[in-house]
């Protein structure tokens, strides 16, 4: 264009401007894009230097492409100029449009300034309209606004020139043209702009799924190959709690294949004991400990943990449920209270499992007409009867030495809900009253059979001893070692003939040989029977009964109490 005069321009010169400003979007990222914004001014306008500078995030504008002069190119290139100066810029000089040119005898006070900036040579204009060396021109580059217009968006750069090639200041046709390309090329950059956050964008969404995806083939394998027990259970819903999935570890637990798994819900496996347990435990996060049912119709003790994942976002949610075998733990708890409660030698429940049975009977609150406390010495009543103490239950299975059970009433309660009072029988009643009976037994000539053969013998006197007083009553009585060769039994529901009886049948089962380190002896047993009833402590009751077992003890002569 440099051979141009206005108002004649060559229609080859137009074919140009459009070639550059077609090529604009061609581009393959923004900075071929700003790279051939430059070069389009050097080759279609007819300038020897143009330089982009591009605004950053910051709001000051770095140079971003150069064309022209190499050596101009590497000295300013990558350089930063504040928003300030560039505001100071396009507030001076002269208005061509929007476009901003600044004379040389006006930007003189630029010089000094930190906007990136190059100087040429030649010699001071000989007429008017020829270009200073020290001339500045300026197109400014907006982003398109809603109606389309150049200048109602936000600005996105400026365009500098320099040394138009023909050595004149641009006319009306070349101040249009470059308006109209500096135009086009704002768009060209928002365009540009736009695909590189949409290839970005594309590039992280890969990112993300590629993470999304190794995160769930992480999870599978964590879920599928995990040493203890996974399950995933449908939430909310009519499906509720019902299992999806289970890894090899769950199944191999239960004993149930996979398959068979998704036809269940946790509670339709859980002990019926421990259906509360599941009941009450949060389905958000929730830890419980209970039983699951097997497939051979056994249980196992498991620790259930939940966690809620959700499919999506405001997806559908379900239960992650992590089942951990800690069968040989409750084993071992199991172990450590029944030894805390039981005698290690005979395995009966032991003096404080004792006491707090029979305190689970017994409230503070004595029935009306009873009064608080009974007379630990009254009469001892004879064993001559044998006959009332239910002998069929002589017969029940083999034998069990503890048969108590857990009663529901806590001890030291002022009143009980649904509580029944403990009464015992008066004193030579018929009216078939029925009470708790306690049965102290000592045992005669014990300790000879320690001192003669040794403890080793002693020791297996007391283990067949509590073997025969274990088998000779009832199931739901407690047969207990208080301490030494002292044993207490607690027979509920017993009337006084009753207990007697009971006495008379323990005694000779007692008196009958016992097979200790290779021989045979023999032991004797003294019994005293006490009652319990509401409004006696334990330790009042088994007072009662000890003392009665030593009147019954010293009503015998002393070569009677042992048989042999």
């Amino acid at each position: 264009m440099e051979t141009d005069s206005e108002p004649y321009v060559r229609l080859a010169s137009l074919r140009q401007l459009h070639e550059v400003m077609a090529a604009l979007n061609t581009a393959r990222s923004l900075a071929d894009t700003l790279q051939t914004v430059a070069d389009g001014v050097v080759n279609a306008l007819g300038y020897e230097l143009a330089c982009v500078n591009l605004v950053r995030a910051d709001g000051d504008l770095v140079v971003a492409a150069f064309a022209g002069n190499p050596a101009a190119e590497a000295l300013i290139t990558g350089r930063v100029g504040s928003r300030e100066s560039w505001e100071r810029r396009l507030t001076m000089g002269e208005r061509w449009g929007d476009l901003i040119f600044i004379p040389h005898t006006e930007g003189w006070v630029l010089d000094d300034d930190d906007v990136p900036q190059w100087y040429t040579d030649g010699p001071a204009p000989r007429f008017e309209d020829e270009w200073h060396p020290s001339d500045r021109l300026f197109a400014p580059m907006y982003a398109p606004g809603p109606q389309g217009g150049g200048t109602s968006g936000e600005l996105l750069g400026v365009l500098s020139v320099d040394r138009p090639r023909n050595g004149r200041r641009p006319g009306a046709w070349g101040r249009e043209a470059l308006q109209m390309y500096a135009f086009q090329a704002a768009i060209a950059i928002s365009n540009a702009r736009l695909r590189a956050n949409m290839q970005r964008a594309l590039v992280r969404l890969e990112r993300e799924q590629q993470a999304l995806r190794a995160s769930e083939e992480s999870f599978r394998q964590a879920f599928e190959y995990a040493p203890s027990g996974m399950a995933i259970a449908e939430m909310g819903g009519d499906q509720h709690g019902r299992i999806l999935r289970t890894n090899d570890a769950l199944c191999r637990l239960l004993g149930r294949p996979a398959s068979a798994m998704r036809r269940y819900a946790f509670s339709d496996l859980v002990h019926p004991e421990d259906i509360g347990t599941l009941l009450r435990t949060s389905a958000e996060g929730g830890r419980a400990e209970l039983r699951l049912g097997r497939r051979d119709g056994s249980y196992v003790w498991v620790s259930l943990r939940n966690s809620v994942v959700a499919d999506a976002a405001d997806g559908p949610r379900f239960l992650l449920t992590h089942v951990e075998d800690i069968e040989e733990r409750k084993r071992r708890e199991l172990q450590l209270a029944h030894r805390a409660s039981h005698d290690s030698l005979t395995g009966l429940p032991n003096s404080a499992e004792l006491r707090a049975r029979l305190s689970a009977r017994l409230c503070r609150q004595p029935p009306q007409g009873v009064p608080a406390a009974v007379d630990s010495l009254a009469p001892y009543e004879s064993f001559d009867s044998f006959d009332s103490y239910g002998s069929q239950d002589a017969a029940q299975g083999p034998p069990v030495f503890d048969r108590g059970h857990d009663f529901d009433f806590p001890p030291g309660a002022d009143a009980y809900d649904h509580h029944v009072h403990t009464i015992a029988p008066t004193e030579e009643s018929d009216d078939g009253t029925k009470g708790l009976a306690v049965l102290f037994c000592d045992l005669d000539g014990f300790k000879s059979i320690n001192d003669r053969f040794g403890h080793n013998a002693g020791d297996a006197v007391l283990i067949e001893v509590a073997r025969r007083l274990g088998n000779g009553v009832r199931d739901g009585d407690t047969v207990a070692r208080l301490g030494g060769d002292e044993f207490v039994i607690l027979a509920d529901g017993l009337g006084r003939a009753d207990a007697q009886d009971l006495a008379v049948r323990l005694r000779n089962e007692i008196i009958q040989p016992i097979r200790a380190e290779g021989r045979a002896v023999r032991v004797g047993a003294s019994f005293g029977i006490g009652w319990a009833h509401c409004g006696m402590t334990a330790d009042e009751v088994l007072k009662s009964a000890d003392e009665r077992m030593y009147v019954e003890k010293r009503s015998r002569p002393k070569q009677h109490r042992r048989a042999g």
